[in-house]
């Protein structure tokens, strides 16, 4: 097996996985907190790092149908949120490539 990258997210606030302490998305990145998630608040990125996309999932989301795909840390694989692949609804089209980020998978570290 490879050695694994760990790639830093920039900026004084960071969001890290709640299970191994990694690095997942800087505070600078998001885009909304008004989201929710499976396991409560969530919050939307442009960007991430340290994670690995699952495969492509339908499912039915309070903002209607989309194409997803769950999203793993890259050191300790929890589950932390998902990505958004394809957006059925001409009103929701902003969320593709966009990601979720689970508050309650996440600690954050700085400011």
């Amino acid at each position: 097996m490879g050695r694994l990258f760990i790639e830093d997210a920039k900026g004084e606030k960071v969001l890290m996985c709640k299970g191994c302490r990694v690095d997942s998305a800087s505070y600078d990145d998001i885009q909304s907190k008004e989201f929710q998630g499976r396991y409560g608040r969530a919050y939307l990125f442009r960007k991430v790092v340290n994670i690995v996309i699952g495969s492509s999932e339908p499912r039915f989301l309070s903002s209607g149908f989309h194409v997803v795909n769950d999203i793993y840390c890259s050191s300790c694989m929890q589950l932390v949120g998902w990505r958004y692949e394809i957006a059925k609804e001409e009103s929701q089209k902003y969320k593709e490539g966009m990601f979720i980020l689970e508050k309650e998978r996440m600690e954050k570290k700085g400011g």
